[in-house]
């Protein structure tokens, strides 16, 4: 591809974004609003990690943004064009048949609250499995304020790591405000991120791609379990307390299902230090007994205390989400507070 048709691919892609943040930028408190906003102002303009930012400089372009999302709020989403060809662009999978080629990749898919996330980045690696590919995003061209790591959408899976390396560098810096014992503190303990940033950063991160592989491959297959029905029941949730409660249950099965028992066979100190460290406050709520594990294997080091939290988490998590499909097939959008209610009675 062309120099030029990258730039205007680009360019349509992050127009794309800037409808999905004007309508979904204000979702967040606005304590998370400010710092996502301060971390996409050095994104766009490509600045290091670590390197202070103007205070004055960020004010103009975040007052020039939020005029933008004004204007945007109602626009129409543009479809993506490669080659005098318009693919619409929530059709992931078709349009990385054309681009994965010239070494290009994307996304296009609802994620929390039903926002739209876009990306368009390098394509650094590919991997195909009978039933799904993999992508791994290297640097990005376009993005919306939220970057999620990793996405599941279909048949395709999508691990950022450019999205990835800029999450711990926030997580790190929040950490610092008081560098409390805790478990991230703990994971990054085992870099030397005060004498060597960079490095310490792009260790974690490819450390960290192989932990959010592994998640994301747990996703998949509770997605089997769970089916189509999921994803309906998700929409119907939306912005209610039970979409935040789906979501957690989600991801405490498909980690209950790989990423737990796998890194600690593995014996993956740093990554299961990671993992509990960056558990939601939802994800916390509803499963204390895997920290309780967790402070447990940090006394004994026994490998056996994870495997016996993962083995009873994969079938009570299960059974909790099929409970939460019956009630939203009894009342569908109605079931909000039915679900919530479940997960409730249901913590482990």
């Amino acid at each position: 591809m062309s120099i030029s048709a990258l730039h205007d691919l680009a360019e349509t892609v992050q127009y794309n974004c800037h409808i999905s943040d004007a309508r979904h930028g204000a979702d967040d408190s606005l304590c998370i609003y400010l710092m996502r906003m301060r971390e996409y102002f050095r994104w766009e303009q490509r600045l290091p990690f670590g390197a202070p930012l103007e205070r004055e400089r960020v004010g103009e372009w975040l007052q020039a943004r939020e005029q933008l999302w004004e204007e945007l709020e109602q626009a129409e989403w543009r479809p993506i064009e490669i080659d005098g060809r318009s693919y619409d662009p929530f059709d992931t999978e078709t349009i990385n048949t054309q681009l994965a080629p010239r070494g290009l990749v994307y996304s296009g898919g609802l994620g929390h609250r039903a926002k739209p996330h876009f990306v368009l980045g390098d394509l650094e690696r590919q991997q195909r499995t009978a039933d799904r590919s993999i992508f791994v995003v290297a640097g990005e061209y376009a993005r919306d304020l939220t970057a999620p790591p990793a996405m599941t959408l279909g048949h395709s899976l999508f691990v950022r790591r450019e999205s990835l390396r800029r999450l711990l560098w926030e997580k790190l810096e929040s950490w610092r405000w008081n560098r409390p014992n805790n478990a991230l503190g703990r994971a990054f303990a085992c870099h030397d991120f005060d004498q060597a940033l960079d490095d310490s950063l792009e260790a974690m991160t490819e450390r960290e791609i192989r932990t959010l592989l592994l998640h994301e491959e747990g996703e998949y297959l509770a997605g089997q379990r769970l089916g189509e029905d999921w994803n309906r029941m998700l929409l119907d949730l939306a912005h209610t307390p039970a979409e935040i409660m789906a979501r957690a249950v989600r991801d405490h099965l498909a980690d209950c299902l790989v990423t737990l028992p796998v890194l600690t066979e593995d014996g993956a100190t740093a990554s299961l230090h990671f993992l509990i460290g960056n558990l939601s406050n939802m994800r916390r709520e509803i499963f204390p007994s895997l920290w309780l594990a967790y402070e447990q294997w940090l006394t004994s080091q026994d490998p056996a205390v994870f495997m016996d939290i993962a083995r009873q988490g994969r079938r009570h998590w299960e059974e909790v989400a099929l409970g939460m499909l019956d009630r939203h097939r009894q009342g569908g959008a109605q079931a909000a507070e039915p679900i919530r209610e479940l997960v409730i009675s249901r913590c482990l």
